[in-house]
């Protein structure tokens, strides 16, 4: 039995449906469905949302936890949506925000324009320096953090880069002069 799969899954604020393996979840301005796989089901028991899986096959073990995670994400972005926060660490690199584009000036010869998608909000500092994204799905928020952090990940030298917020960067160190030889 998956000890993740069998605790059930607490909703204060969000309105959850069940029909048959399909699980709608609104709440604020956010509706989001989860596709149940064949072999699970899901039943509310009051406030609680409990998976079920059907049968207890080592297939159906190992995926029960995975689903009941995924559930669980979806009902906390409902209710209280996901943030992360991102630094820009280097002399000139800023971020400028317009519309639902986001202009990144990060010590190339061009600028770089990413479009955000409708889902995921962006708020920046008036440095231009501290990103703070916000979204009601873990998945894309992490895919576009991901994305931005790849324009300029982090370097080991100088520290310069685009870095998440609780992310360490492990500094090396920089050459050193040879001393002359007597």
């Amino acid at each position: 039995m998956s000890k993740i799969g069998k605790k059930p899954i607490l909703i204060t604020s969000a309105k959850v449906q069940v029909q048959g393996n399909r699980v709608s979840i609104s709440g604020g301005k956010t509706n989001i469905t989860h596709e149940l796989p064949v072999g699970f089901t899901a039943s509310l028991d009051g406030k609680n949302l409990v998976v079920k899986a059907e049968n207890d096959t080592r297939k159906d073990r190992v995926i029960w936890g995975t689903q009941r995670a995924l559930l669980a994400n979806k009902v906390q972005g409902v209710e209280k949506g996901f943030e992360q926060k991102v630094t820009i660490v280097g002399l000139g690199f800023k971020a400028q925000l317009a519309g639902r584009k986001v202009t990144l000036t990060l010590g190339y010869t061009h600028k770089i324009d990413y479009e955000l998608p409708i889902e995921v909000t962006l708020e920046i500092d008036k440095t231009g320096q501290m990103l703070t994204f916000k979204s009601s799905d873990k998945f894309l928020l992490g895919s576009v953090v991901d994305a931005i952090r790849a324009f300029r990940p982090p370097e080991p030298y100088k520290g310069t880069g685009i870095i998440r917020n609780g992310e360490t960067v492990i500094r090396k160190a920089g050459k050193t002069k040879a001393t002359a030889a007597s």
